[in-house]
Order: C-alpha cells, then structure tokens, then sequence
C-alpha cells in the first residue's frame, strides 16, 4: 500500500512542474474569452444605438447614471477595455474594472435573477456571468500571465 501511495506522490510531483507551465496559456485563454465576451456585446450597442437606448431606459436599472448616460458609456467600455485585457495590458488593473462592471450589469439587469438575487447566485441564474468573473477573479489575483503586454514590460524592465 505505501509504494502505491509512494507512486502516486511521485507522479503526482512529476506533473506539478509540466502542469506549471500552462499558467500563460491558461491566462491568455481567460483574457481573450473574456474580453471578446464584453467585446461582442459592445458590437451590439453599437450596431443598434437606438435598441440600446431603450435597453438601458426601460430594463437595465444602472445606479446612479441617467439612461443615456449609461448606455453611451456602457456601449465605449464594451469597445474598448476588452482590448486592453485581451493584450493583457494594465491586466489586474483591466480585471478589477471589468468585474466590477460585470458586477453592476447583473445588479442592474433584474430579468437575470428573476426567482431573486441571492437565490439566483447560488442557483443557476446568471451563470455565465458568474463564469466571466471567476476568470476575471483569477486574472485578478495571477495577473496576466507573461504572454502579455505586462509581462513583456516585465521582462524588458529586469533586464535594465
């Protein structure tokens, strides 16, 4: 029994170093979701401004900001901040505002809890964008990976 426990440690510590090296990857793969996930929903506010408009007057219910107000600056965030997560530029910085914003569109958007909030989040309501902030979460907490602009600022910085 103990050289099969001894085996598994064994393999076990083997795969740690190999599994290791996918951290960039798998960073790289949660920006680009993401960000294109934020992005596309940009491209629609745009191609619709006038849809987004009622979106943002009669359903969404954004705190504190008049409706055209948030829909023209929900529209440009969408456009513009995927990019920078994408390249995985000012990655944690790019990750806390888009969470937070994650946050505010599900706050405001009652249609996605519709049994109630607390219910809904630990119920199947708003998965994904549950899903969107968990990846965001760890690109929060591991950064953006060195496949990144960051990393890449990084590496030129250690060098001088």
């Amino acid at each position: 029994m103990q050289s099969v426990i001894k085996r598994a440690t064994d393999i076990h510590a083997g795969l740690v170093p190999a599994l290791s090296r996918l951290q960039p990857v798998t960073l790289l793969l949660f920006r680009i979701w993401v960000a294109l996930v934020f992005w596309r929903a940009g491209v629609v506010k745009y191609d619709d401004p006038n849809g987004t408009l009622h979106l943002f007057t009669y359903d969404y219910h954004v705190p504190l900001l008049p409706a055209g107000i948030a829909a023209f600056l929900g529209t440009w965030i969408e456009l513009i901040v995927p990019w920078f997560l994408a390249v995985g530029a000012f990655g944690r910085l790019t990750a806390m505002f888009l969470f937070v914003y994650n946050i505010t569109a599900v706050i405001s958007y009652p249609d996605l809890w519709p049994d109630g909030f607390w219910v809904g989040l630990f119920g199947s309501d708003f998965d994904d964008h549950k899903t969107w902030g968990m990846l965001l979460l760890a690109l929060i907490a591991w950064g953006p990976g060195s496949l990144s602009v960051d990393g890449a600022v990084m590496r030129y910085r250690a060098k001088q």
